[in-house]
């Protein structure tokens, strides 16, 4: 029966993976195991407090998702804290190599071969980094400080959505300097390990001892620091160790959701360090962009799957790379459970939580929409009128009828009064760059998309 549990864990892994980190992924699912399932409730041991309450709150969607497509009257997950998860004998050698080799595939953690002194997984390189339009500048940028480290664009900061691959450029980074130079001392780790080492140093009063940690390297690589806002004593610390690195030209590099200046809560002195070297986005890839995706993602897997299963996933998961890989794992994952390839209907069925549902309207209805969620006369959207409370409206209009209902520009810009259908896209353009630093202005489509639905 365990035997079972461990393959119905490891399927459920292989759809969790892409959902999450890959540093998180590692800490917070590393040696779990399932132990018992009783009347839809399933019960995942853990190996102590810390992942038993990330698993329960922060990722239980993704863990009680995954495990009910393989399993659909799983109802429920319990978590247990048990000290380490239980051996299986196998039955010779070379089942326990095979076991070993299978778990580090499927999983993901590479325990034999991660850069445990650097923190840096060694599948994640340029090689393996699919370049398109939406990230060329950032791979670009990120490959020619990997050559010359401490005197190109230092800082480099790397800002996007989540999921896009930031994480992967940076450790490319990490792993592409160790390769060429493996005397240099490399560390990557999250802006959240940061600052845990900080509070931990103060509870142990061994504050010393973090700073030479940290002063040491000659490349230091922050993912998500965004994660240090509101958190002050953190910053001022940080700071100190960014100056004592750039005063000896060692390179530093952070990942961000958005920009330096649209860190709520970061320190203006922090924000000009970050801003003074190069700074680059990875956006959100296009259809063509996300079918090219897949088809590295199934060769790098060794698995093929229909050109029409191929452009149902591209077209209806739109978000990041990361659920992307997701849909990706759970048809594979499928297909390998139930020994055969999978029909498009399958494939729906499959993914029918992962993809939001749409529902049919047209533009004049979305246009409406719009007019009276800014409280505006519809037909003033249309007037050739550069009146702010006007523009900003119209342009919103322009962004939801491409991004959302794919209307050709020609037609946005002839419906919404402007004879050069430039416009439509200038407006695309802005809007899309703008909702990536403007919060509120991302909440106003995200309620305005939320008013089409109900409708």
């Amino acid at each position: 029966m365990l035997d079972n549990f461990e393959k119905l864990w490891k399927d459920a892994l292989f759809e969790i993976e892409p959902n999450v980190s890959k540093a998180n992924f590692s800490t917070w699912f590393r040696d779990t195991y399932i132990s018992k399932y009783e009347d839809g409730v399933v019960t995942i041991n853990v190996p102590n407090d810390f992942a038993k309450e990330w698993l329960s709150t922060k990722y239980y969607k993704f863990v009680i998702s995954s495990l009910r497509n393989l399993n659909p009257s799983i109802r429920h997950a319990d978590y247990l804290i048990v000290s380490k998860p239980p051996q299986i004998e196998p039955n010779n050698k070379k089942q326990t190599a095979r076991r070993q080799q299978n778990n580090e595939e499927q999983l993901g953690f590479q325990e034999l071969n991660t850069d445990t002194e650097a923190n840096l997984n060694p599948k994640y390189t340029f090689d393996s980094f699919v370049v398109a339009s939406f990230n060329e500048v950032a791979h670009s940028a990120a490959a020619a400080v990997s050559k010359n480290i401490g005197n190109l664009y230092n800082p480099l900061f790397i800002y996007g959505g989540v999921g896009l691959g930031k994480t992967h450029l940076l450790q490319a980074i990490g792993n592409e300097t160790r390769k060429n130079n493996p005397a240099v001392k490399v560390q990557y780790l999250t802006s959240e390990k940061f600052a845990n080492d900080y509070v931990l140093s103060i509870q142990n009063k061994t504050i010393h001892l973090f700073k030479e940690k940290y002063r040491k390297y000659n490349l230091l690589i922050v993912d998500d620091i965004q994660f240090f806002s509101d958190k002050l004593k953190i910053q001022e610390e940080f700071f100190h160790i960014f100056n004592a690195l750039y005063d000896r030209n060692n390179q530093i590099i952070f990942s961000s959701d958005k920009p330096p200046q649209y860190i709520v809560g970061l320190e203006d002195r922090l924000k000009s360090r970050f801003e003074g070297g190069m700074m680059v986005d990875i956006s959100q890839p296009s259809q063509e962009e996300r079918m090219a995706i897949l088809r590295v993602k199934m060769q790098q897997r060794g698995y093929l799957i229909p050109d029409e299963i191929t452009d149902f996933i591209a077209q209806n998961i739109k978000e990041n790379i990361r659920e992307l890989e997701g849909a990706l794992n759970s048809v594979i994952g499928q297909s390998k459970i139930r020994g055969r390839t999978l029909s498009l209907a399958d494939v729906e069925e499959v993914l029918k939580r992962k993809i939001k549902p749409v529902k049919i309207i047209t533009a004049d209805q979305m246009i409406k929409i719009i007019a009276n969620y800014y409280n505006i006369e519809e037909k003033s959207i249309s007037e050739k009128t550069r009146r702010q409370e006007i523009v900003k409206p119209r342009q919103i209009a322009m962004y939801l009828l491409r991004n959302d209902l794919n209307t050709p520009y020609p037609y946005i810009g002839r419906r919404l009064g402007q004879k050069d259908h430039t416009t439509a896209i200038h407006a695309y353009k802005k809007i899309t760059c703008d909702i990536k630093m403007d919060k509120k202005l991302e909440q106003e489509i995200n309620n305005i998309r939320e008013i089409i639905l109900k409708n």
